[in-house]
């Protein structure tokens, strides 16, 4: 019973983990479109800015590992945290300095302190019971990670977009005091949020230096990277992770430019549903949309993308125990292709809302991948989320990718790169339907 209690305060607490870092990582995709004008950035250009927040899981994650080998698990979490937290610190001279390499530098720190933090969690979750309910305890946590993700677009939009961005030439012909005040608003409307957060993120550390964590994966460094990668299974699961994480970034941190690509704007203006539906969401936040930029109008509805993927998770943490979760996996797949595919062939509300509804989809996805790949890996687990973890840098080389095919060709054909990305996913789960495998050949530590 103690440990059943003690297995169960530690996931709650594991869990506002997970919330986090989903929070603070779309929060990222909110200024997006507000750097782009801040910057006169083209759409690579924008992208880049995940590149260097996800380019921090390629270089850290496995270093990550072997550090949580060396301090264990709480205190590298501990670690993550102020890691973290000092990032999120950084937001305010970038702001204050209209510094894009600062930006920049306090996106990856910050993505530094959520690397140690992932590569910790998801296994540490997956081993809180049953091996046979690890996709299920993990769809779970990641259920709140779309919490986070959920909450993030509204924040993003009422408190980051809201207010209209002067052009360079605007700014130029600014004077005296009006130039002063404008460029003051505009570095607390970053500062604010992110100096918020530093706040918080240091009282969750606080309370992981009192926790009581159980030991449940062994800290010592066993098995080598040279096992690990011997595990065809978990080879795959590596390019998985890869392709979802970047087609998810991708879809996430240009939607906004895309509704105003296809001039949805006066769409959404003119539907008493629509935008009733923007007005409610505002007021919950007591925020109201007057006189607010077409930006923010349209970053409301990029809630119901990643809400979606928080009604799926919960979902899917049901579907995974009663079906195989490679073929669940393999139906999610599916049904993301079909409605990207009906989005590229529509235009209006019809494509606006089939390109957010992929966001149901991508649910499962991370989870039931990860879980599928570390499956029957025994010791050489810590070494597995490395590597895993090391694959979300996909979101650091597709989303750019994904920008430079739109300034060439358009988002339309665009998306067909995203397309091939949720392929491969239908592939990785058929082949986990197909069989029960032991994911883990001989070897000896």
């Amino acid at each position: 019973m103690n440990q059943e209690k003690s297995y169960r305060s530690s996931f709650i607490l594991l869990t506002v983990l997970f919330f986090l870092w989903g929070f603070i990582t779309v929060l990222v995709d909110s200024l997006i479109p507000r750097l782009r004008e801040l910057f006169t950035l083209s759409y690579f250009q924008a992208g880049m800015v995940q590149f260097a927040f996800f380019g921090a899981y390629f270089l850290l994650s496995i270093p990550a590992s072997f550090i949580l080998s060396k301090i264990g698990y709480k205190r590298g979490i501990i670690l993550g945290l102020i890691t973290m937290a000092v990032g999120c610190l950084l937001f305010y001279p970038a702001a204050s300095y209209r510094e894009f390499s600062i930006f920049m530098l306090a996106y990856f720190i910050l993505a530094g302190g959520m690397t140690v933090l992932q590569v910790a969690a998801n296994p540490y979750v997956a081993a809180l019971g049953s091996e046979d309910g690890a996709s299920s305890r993990l769809n779970l946590s990641q259920a709140f990670n779309s919490v986070g993700t959920a909450i993030a677009p509204i924040i993003g939009a009422l408190y980051i977009l809201s207010d209209k961005i002067k052009t360079p030439e605007e700014i130029s012909s600014l004077v005296g005091a009006a130039k002063e005040t404008y460029l003051t608003a505009e570095a607390s409307a970053v500062q604010t949020p992110f100096i918020g957060l530093a706040i918080f993120i240091g009282l969750i550390a606080v309370v992981f230096f009192f926790a009581k964590l159980p030991k449940l994966i062994s800290e010592e460094s066993t098995g080598t990277y040279a096992q690990a990668f011997k595990q065809k299974n978990l080879m795959l699961g590596v390019l998985g992770i890869f392709f979802y994480v970047g087609a998810e970034v991708a879809i996430g941190s240009y939607l906004i430019n895309y509704f105003l690509d296809m001039n949805l704007v006066p769409l959404v203006r003119d539907s008493s549903v629509m935008m009733n539906t923007a007005n409610f969401i505002a007021n919950l936040f007591q925020k109201s949309l007057d006189g607010a930029d077409d930006k923010a109008l349209l970053g409301i509805f990029v809630l119901f993308y990643w809400t979606g993927a928080m009604v799926g998770r919960f979902v899917g943490s049901y579907l995974t125990t009663v079906m195989k979760p490679g073929k669940v996996l393999g139906v999610f797949a599916t049904l993301a292709v079909t409605l990207i595919v009906i989005s590229m062939s529509t235009t209006g509300l019809v494509s606006m809302w089939t390109i957010i509804a992929v966001g149901l989809f991508n649910s499962i996805m991370f989870p039931t991948i990860f879980t599928l790949a570390i499956d029957g890996l025994g010791p050489l687990k810590p070494k597995a989320s490395g590597l895993l973890c090391t694959a979300i840098v996909g979101g650091a080389i597709i989303p750019p990718l994904f920008g430079l095919l739109t300034d060439n060709v358009g988002f339309k054909t665009a998306l067909i790169f995203v397309i091939c990305c949720y392929g491969y996913i239908l592939f990785y789960g058929l082949k986990n339907t197909r069989s029960k495998h032991k994911n883990v050949t001989e070897y000896s530590l």
